[in-house]
């Protein structure tokens, strides 16, 4: 399904697009050595619920997952890389933590992830690989006006990454979303321009370049849920919602506050 949203239906995905990009910002700020990652969980469940929203993974059971997610984020350390199930794990300096977060408020979804170093330690090619998914999500973004395809937005994300010397994995991307977070059209993190579905304003993208240091295969941890690179690497993983307008893309899912 692919939904082309009104005026007004945009105007609560931009409203849904700040909370997520709020509560990931707040979530950033607490997230230091020490951390649980069950109490990032019970964070995301409070602003979510006291903003009158609803997480979309607490009931999600897709096809390549076991069972229902059960929790209201994701939160994937080193060297897992999506989908990642909060568990009593202790973050410890240096980590790398990447946090995904999907709501629905007004019948209208909006999802985005971030990845950072957590305390003060920075190695150096664990912020590379977090520079490069976030220039690779501006390329995407900056493709994603009106008339172009989905293969151009695949195209320059595949770009960046592919130049910076990254292994590509086409399992999992950016896809459609509106009143339900996966949607049509499904948009690679590479792939050839001119080719795919057309953007028409209205349209709503969750563009979501990742990457892990050494290789594009993936392995299912034990929970059913979490995907970890096959060689134990780090990964990154940057995403935002963006909306297409007559003037370009639109993103929804900056934080308000710096």
């Amino acid at each position: 399904m692919i939904e082309i949203l009104n005026s007004a239906r945009l105007q609560r995905a931009r409203e849904t697009g700040a909370l997520v990009g709020d509560i990931l910002h707040t979530l950033k700020q607490r997230s230091t050595a020490g951390t649980n990652l069950l109490d990032i969980d019970r964070w995301a469940k409070e602003m979510i619920v006291g903003a009158g929203a609803r997480s979309c993974y607490v009931d999600y059971a897709p096809s390549f997952g076991r069972g229902p997610f059960g929790h209201y984020i994701c939160t994937a350390v080193n060297d897992a890389v999506l989908h990642g199930r909060p568990h009593s794990y202790t973050l410890a300096d240096g980590d790398l933590l990447t946090l995904d977060l999907a709501v629905v408020r007004g019948g209208v979804a909006a999802d985005a992830a971030i990845s950072f170093l957590v305390g003060r330690a920075r190695p150096a090619e664990s912020v590379a690989m977090i520079e490069t998914t976030e220039r690779a999500l501006a390329a995407g973004i900056a493709a994603a006006v009106p008339g172009a395809r989905t293969g151009d937005l695949s195209h320059a994300i595949g770009t960046v990454l592919g130049e910076a010397g990254y292994p590509v994995n086409t399992d999992f991307g950016g896809h459609g979303i509106g009143s339900t977070m996966h949607q049509d059209p499904h948009v690679a993190n590479t792939g050839r321009p001119g080719r795919g579905y057309t953007l028409r304003p209205g349209l709503l993208l969750a563009l979501e370049p990742w990457i892990m240091a050494d290789t594009a295969a993936l392995v299912t941890d034990a929970d059913g849920w979490t995907l970890r690179s096959a060689t134990g690497c780090r990964a990154a993983h940057s995403e935002h919602t963006i909306a297409i307008t007559d003037e370009g893309a639109e993103i929804l899912t900056l934080p308000t506050r710096a």
